[in-house]
């Protein structure tokens, strides 16, 4: 007969021919929340299986439809839908009041996002350099309508090229672009961000006519895996990403005003293009919060 081990409780129970994880969790005591009453129309019942993934039934349609909305793993499944053949694994997901706040926004009418998921991504910061020494003469009004109309150009070529900003920071933003060939994706980011510094460039008789000056900006690109989800508090939720590969693209741009550089890439960005671009220095330095050193790349240009 079939058995689940259920934690964090560290209670194992034999299953019962068609019986699903949550029907034997109740049967059992185990308090498994299912808030739609175990009728596949909400995500509190989630679990993950941590072993014998292989001894679950595949997804039935139910389950298909809200592990697509919401973007779940393949060890992620509904209790509420899943039998089992074998001895199974699985951790609890929803354990208190809390979690079912976080975990309901499928049957609240609320637009799902993702519960955390892993994914390679190509990771561009961008910043103005001195933008606060340009900012402290000017008017409030006039420091918004300068940053407006930045945003503006280069949005335009971030969208072009596939990418989306994800988070602004003040005069910097994070932009983001998915790629399943990472060298194509790698080559969008590349002109993005020469393109980028050119939009900058063309901004710059504009400002100098209206305030007698004008900046240039700073980007840094990486390549590497990132966790990718829905965070903040309810009602001020926004999809984005997080982990050590979003700091060292952040590290990355910022050493730009160490090196005098414009534009910087990772060792993994340049792996994927190196024989599509123009260097100017490659240089190998530590980085300020990261152990060891990094070799960094300038880009001046695309190979002809």
């Amino acid at each position: 007969m079939p058995k689940i081990e259920y934690l964090p409780d560290g209670q194992e129970i034999e299953v019962e021919e068609a019986e699903t994880i949550l029907q034997a969790a109740v049967r059992a005591g185990i308090a498994l929340a299912h808030i739609c009453g175990g009728n596949g129309r909400c995500s509190t019942c989630r679990v993950i299986i941590l072993q014998g993934l292989e001894n679950c039934a595949p997804r039935n349609p139910k389950e298909q439809a809200i592990a697509a909305q919401l973007h779940f793993d393949p060890t992620v499944r509904l209790a509420c839908q899943t039998t089992v053949t074998g001895r199974v694994t699985l951790r609890r997901l929803v354990l208190d009041d809390e979690d079912v706040e976080l975990s309901s926004l499928f049957i609240r009418g609320v637009s799902p996002g993702l519960t955390g998921v892993e994914k390679h991504v190509l990771i561009l910061f961008a910043d103005i350099a001195g933008f606060t020494s340009f900012a402290e003469s000017l008017l409030p009004y006039d420091v918004i309508h300068v940053l407006n109309r930045y945003f503006h150009r280069v949005g335009e070529v971030i969208v072009r090229h596939g990418g989306q900003i994800d988070t602004y920071m003040g005069d910097g933003f994070m932009a983001l672009f998915e790629a399943d060939d990472p060298v194509a994706g790698a080559l969008r980011a590349i002109r993005t961000g020469l393109e980028m510094i050119e939009a900058v460039q063309k901004l710059g008789p504009y400002l100098q006519e209206l305030y007698q000056e004008s900046f240039n900006i700073r980007i840094g690109l990486h390549y590497g895996q990132v966790i990718a989800g829905t965070l903040g508090a309810p009602g001020n939720k926004k999809m984005t990403v997080i982990g050590d590969a979003v700091n060292l693209a952040s590290r990355i741009e910022a050493a730009n005003k160490r090196l005098g550089t414009h534009f910087l890439i990772s060792a993994d960005v340049y792996a994927l293009v190196k024989e599509h671009v123009r260097l100017g220095q490659r240089t190998r330095l530590t980085l300020p919060g990261k152990s060891g050193q990094y070799t960094l790349y300038e880009i001046i240009g695309l190979a002809d």
